[in-house]
């Protein structure tokens, strides 16, 4: 079996709106080989999700028949995308193998771009980070991210931490109107990034596929499928980054909305506060701004204790940001009822934990009457959501599940 049999679709590269006209509901039919695909990819994330699975086991959960589950992982195990991990003990009659993901199986790369740094991450089938880069860049412009890219793909390919060969592409994550919303000490000229076609900047130095979404999305799509998504199947997503985000997971699969945005939290208008939005304060450049008018001139890094760094000026940061998201969420609460609220973003564990409980305070006060109030958590990949989300649509797009594979085109 070639390895390219998982590859679904001819081209360079995917686009959330190729990946939101997939995932959608759609009237068309399919035939054998585009089910047979699908069912390839249910079992891999089947495996995925249940490691030391029998074939039997499978079976029973996918509805599959034996021969059918048989025939499926003979396919997956001559592409070295599972291996056998010993037989079951106990039990009558001859035990039965068990199955795992192979780690090595594939790999794809992640690069989250936005307006504070650029972060370049490589993951393997399992979902572990292997390697990991990040730049604290104010307003990269197109010119240092082929430089960036262009070294750390080079960096990748010669570590030998993975194989090129059995990278399944490039994904990108960024905010959507990178250069058109106004933050503090935005440059002149960076409304560039509003022209430019990602595919053909980054075809110079990535020899791979290019799959792209906005950042906020492919957090929560990453949450989905490798974090917190595994218990709970609906959440509403919160990306704190330089601005603010938000991602809607309905039954596993992320929600975009008839004009692909929903989850467009940032955008709330504030209550009293004419001519501002929820991101003027909840956001890394509101809290930038906060440290600046404090006289605080140290850079904030998300990868120091900024508790003891920043001290009361954080303190009164968060406070204010949990009486900000009380309005928001109160909405999300009544409107989504999700599972759960995940927040993310590139803070501190701590932080984000004290956010969390924080919100969590003042929306049991304000709104002690809602029919259903999901609990606030960080989410589990937290600090680089968005790269390992961007470097999980390209297995997304070529081997896991997904509505496109039943389409017919």
């Amino acid at each position: 079996m070639d390895f390219s049999d998982f590859e679904p679709h001819a081209g360079g590269g995917v686009t959330a709106e190729e990946r939101a006209v997939r995932l959608g509901p759609s009237l068309s039919g399919t035939n054998l080989e585009r089910a047979g695909d699908y069912n390839q990819r249910v079992v891999l994330q089947v495996i995925r999700r249940n490691p030391d699975i029998t074939r039997t086991e499978i079976a029973t959960m996918t509805n599959l028949t034996a021969p059918t589950i048989a025939n499926i992982t003979g396919r997956l195990f001559e592409a070295d995308l599972i291996v056998d991990a010993g037989r079951r003990k106990g039990g009558r009659g001859q035990p039965a193998v068990r199955l795992r993901i192979n780690p090595d199986g594939c790999f794809a790369i992640g690069l989250n771009i936005d307006r504070d740094h650029v972060t370049l991450v490589s993951l393997d089938l399992a979902g572990q980070v292997r390697s990991r880069f990040t730049q604290q860049i104010a307003f990269a412009m197109p010119d240092d991210i082929i430089g960036i890219v262009g070294k750390e793909i080079a960096e990748i390919r010669g570590s030998g931490v993975l194989r090129a060969d059995r990278i399944l592409g490039v994904g990108v994550a960024l905010p959507d109107d990178l250069g058109q919303v106004a933050l503090p000490h935005r440059p002149a000229g960076y409304e560039c990034w509003g022209a430019v076609d990602l595919q053909a900047l980054l075809a110079g130095v990535v020899p791979w596929s290019v799959h792209i979404d906005n950042d906020a999305a492919a957090a929560a799509i990453g949450e989905a499928q490798f974090g917190g998504g595994l218990d709970h199947a609906s959440f509403f997503y919160i990306l704190v980054s330089a601005g603010l985000g938000g991602g809607v997971v309905i039954d596993g699969s992320y929600y975009r909305g008839a004009d692909a945005r929903s989850g467009e939290l940032g955008f709330l208008p504030l209550a009293g506060m004419p001519g501002q939005v929820l991101q003027d304060v909840v956001s890394l450049s509101a809290l930038a701004a906060r440290l600046e008018q404090a006289g605080l001139t140290t850079p904030f890094d998300p990868a120091l204790d900024v508790a003891e760094q920043f001290g009361a000026t954080l303190d009164a940061w968060v406070d204010e940001c949990a009486s900000a998201l009380v309005p928001a969420l109160t909405a999300v609460n009544c409107l989504i009822n999700p599972a759960a609220v995940l927040i993310g973003g590139r803070l501190p564990d701590l932080v984000l934990d004290r956010l969390a409980s924080e919100t969590t305070r003042k929306l049991i006060a304000a709104a002690p009457t809602i029919p259903a109030r999901a609990p606030i958590r960080r989410a589990t990949l937290s600090r680089d959501a968005p790269a390992v989300g961007a470097a999980i649509l390209p297995f997304l797009d070529r081997i896991l599940p997904s509505d496109a594979i039943l389409i017919k085109g």
